[in-house]
């Protein structure tokens, strides 16, 4: 009687898979990961969006997600807005989107948003006004869910919000940014308290970040 082949026999031919070894398809998975740029502001915030987008000559390999302060009583007009100095893809987050690189994500009013294995997930009502962190709940989840891969940027605007969600990303090896609070542009709260924990990589113009993004 011929005995039936072992059922983990290797079909004739396949190479042996050392321990450790990265096969092909996880290699190219890990290439189609973008590299996810939270950004963060408030007051000032349009004229900060326009100068960080008018000098980002090129965002292959990146997605951009744009969490701003916004009333929640009206419809927003950021999007429209933001799509008139950038190239990119330009669309406001809906619960249940994949991040894809050379898009820019923008939170709508009156919403959490946070993100789970590179999808947004959305969440209304936002808490009540007081209990209300946007920029803190999103980089913390970017954090999470992103590690190393994550960016994070403060720009203008008054108060803290952002501060604790940036040293999220900080732990856990991300790249962290604020405006510079000498730039022209910058309403200095916001800046000011994310510079204030120590755990900003770089405090630079907004002009100057994309190609600190590019490095």
């Amino acid at each position: 009687m011929t005995k039936p082949p072992h059922r983990d026999a290797k079909p004739k031919g396949a190479a042996d898979e050392q321990p450790g070894q990265v096969r092909a398809s996880d290699t190219a998975a890990s290439a189609n990961v973008p590299l996810i740029v939270g950004i963060g502001a408030s007051a000032g915030g349009l004229e900060a969006y326009k100068a960080f987008f008018e000098n980002l000559e090129s965002a292959d390999g990146m997605a951009f997600v744009l969490v701003s302060h916004l009333s929640p009583d009206h419809a927003s007009m950021l999007p429209e807005l933001v799509a008139r100095y950038t190239s990119l893809v330009v669309m406001e987050a809906a619960d249940g989107m994949d991040v894809e690189a050379g898009h820019v994500y923008i939170i709508p009013p009156d919403a959490t948003l946070t993100i789970s294995g590179g999808v947004l997930q959305l969440s209304k009502p936002a808490p009540p006004r007081q209990y209300r962190f946007p920029i803190d709940t999103f980089f913390a989840s970017l954090a999470e869910d992103q590690g190393d891969n994550a960016v994070c940027i403060i720009l203008s605007g008054a108060g803290s919000d952002g501060a604790r969600g940036l040293g999220a990303i900080k732990e856990r090896g991300g790249l962290t940014l604020a405006q510079a609070a000498i730039d022209h542009i910058a309403i200095a709260g916001m800046p000011a308290s994310a510079a204030a924990t120590s755990l900003v990589d770089n405090i630079v113009p907004v002009e100057q970040m994309p190609a600190r993004l590019k490095a």
